[in-house]
């Protein structure tokens, strides 16, 4: 392995590690499509075994919701994402980063959430042409559901 696959393989561990996806988690996939990033998927899958579709019946510790302008409406897939999340599950919403295809809107994203029982906690570069937003149901509202 040459020096830069090298540290091209440890720039795809640590992004794995900033998704605080740990060996033996669950988690589930939704919106994939031949677009997304298959480095990005494969790093994840190398970390927690596999990642489940969205017709799974277990509860998931983390939902990754590929989603471009244009999928549908933001909120119905924020309550479908956490349907079998789990009470401290985590939903990382992956979109296409500005200037690319499918682009959405940082507002899109906040005014979404909420209504969704849902809040943002921080956001990443996921990638060359993705950007993850993390989101949370707010501590309030984990044992109520």
């Amino acid at each position: 392995m040459s020096a830069t696959a090298g540290q091209a393989a440890d720039g795809i561990r640590s992004l794995a590690d900033r998704f605080g996806i740990e060996p033996g988690m669950v988690v589930m996939e939704m919106g994939y499509d031949e677009d997304v990033d298959e480095d990005l998927r494969e790093a994840l899958i190398e970390r927690c075994g596999e990642l489940v579709d969205e017709d799974t019946d277990e509860v998931v510790d983390v939902v990754l919701l590929w989603y471009r302008e244009g999928d549908g409406d933001l909120v119905d897939l924020f309550v479908e994402a956490r349907t079998p999340l789990a009470d401290h599950g985590v939903v990382w919403l992956l979109t296409p980063k500005a200037g690319r295809d499918g682009h959405v809107e940082p507002s899109e994203v906040t005014e979404s959430a909420p209504t969704a029982g849902l809040q943002q906690t921080s956001t990443i570069s996921a990638g060359r042409d993705w950007s993850g937003a993390r989101l949370v149901a707010p501590r309030a509202t984990r044992s109520r559901r």
